[in-house]
């Protein structure tokens, strides 16, 4: 139970920072668009919420 909520928390956490963050990266570009760099980057960050969140699911799974 621990583990799938892990995976479905850290989940719900990057998809929501991405909506945010990818709206304002759109905005952003079609005002300037030399800032893809920039918003590609920050884009980027949230994807390590959820490889954080698989390996805290494994290590969960193999302490049981």
């Amino acid at each position: 139970m621990a583990v799938a909520l892990t995976v479905l928390g850290t989940g719900f956490a990057t998809a929501w920072a991405e909506k945010v963050i990818g709206a304002a990266a759109v905005g952003a570009i079609a005002e300037k668009p030399e800032l893809f760099a920039r918003v590609l980057t920050m884009l980027v960050i949230p994807e390590t919420i959820i490889v954080f969140g698989v390996v805290m699911a494994f290590l969960l799974f193999t302490s049981i």
